[in-house]
């Protein structure tokens, strides 16, 4: 397997587990901000749980890393498209929205940061901008290497993350009430409208 292929991959197992992680954390929301509140640290188990599902998947998907359904030398010609149009979606995503938002402290410490829903930027055309990149990485590392482990990963990616994001409107329905209902009906979760 090619370094790229390589890269690709263990690139494929962290942004696979993204969804996964989330999904730790937002069905058991108020539990996690209950633990905080008693001066637990959140951030100590969830870091290393996190850790943990990269290596689970990259034990899942050890057996299928070099195999490859596809050599074609135009294919990273997309897939530095698609990293491209992933980075320009991570810079678009920042703006307006502070590190602490994105590593989820807004979410766990509520008391601690002002709550603040935003709809400015790109996010007044995708609610999801951020996980939205993570997929246009995951696509470009699956295209570029044509890795079946790499596509693998991308499907459980968009799977886990269907059911992730269902779960982080609910919660976001209760944090931010019908600002939030409204912004829903009005802005797409994941793919923009043209």
């Amino acid at each position: 397997m090619s370094l790229f292929g390589i890269v690709g991959w263990l690139a494929c197992c962290i942004y696979g587990s993204i969804p996964s992680f989330w999904l730790v954390i937002h069905p058991r929301a108020e539990s996690w901000r209950a633990r905080h509140r008693h001066r637990r640290p959140v951030y100590k188990i969830l870091v290393p749980l996190w850790v943990g599902m990269w290596v689970a998947l990259f034990a899942v998907t050890y057996p299928m890393r070099g195999v490859l359904l596809y050599r074609f030398s135009y294919s990273w010609v997309m897939a530095i498209a698609f990293f491209a149009a992933g980075i320009i979606l991570y810079a678009k995503a920042r703006r307006g929205f502070s590190p602490l938002q994105l590593s989820g402290h807004h979410e766990l410490e509520p008391e601690r940061h002002r709550q603040q829903l935003v709809v400015t930027g790109v996010r007044q055309h995708v609610r999801h901008p951020i996980y939205l990149g993570h997929l246009l990485e995951m696509f470009g590392w699956s295209i570029g290497t044509g890795l079946l482990a790499c596509w693998v990963l991308t499907s459980f990616a968009i799977v886990s993350g269907i059911i992730m994001i269902r779960m982080e409107e609910q919660e976001l329905v209760e944090r931010f009430g019908e600002d939030y209902r409204t912004y829903q009906a009005s802005v797409p979760a994941i793919l923009p409208r043209l």
